[in-house]
């Protein structure tokens, strides 16, 4: 049950902040230790073969980004 709760993605919002470089984030990925990483689209990227491999789950939401420019 822990588990499940542990891996249900909520969606990020304006307030949600990458770890990195303090811009919205658009990636949390959720850690097999516990912890939760958030980035912004360029840092998530950047980060994102780091990350698969520590990672439970990698939310990505920056399709966000081209969805808000139509």
């Amino acid at each position: 049950m822990t588990e499940q709760l542990l891996l249900e993605s909520v969606p990020l919002n304006a307030l949600d902040r990458c770890d990195r470089c303090g811009a919205q984030a658009y990636v949390r990925a959720v850690l097999l230790n516990g912890g939760e990483l958030m980035f912004c689209s360029h840092h998530g990227k950047e980060y994102a073969e780091k990350l698969k491999p520590i990672a439970a789950k990698i939310q990505d939401e920056s399709e966000k980004l081209i969805e808000s420019k139509n």
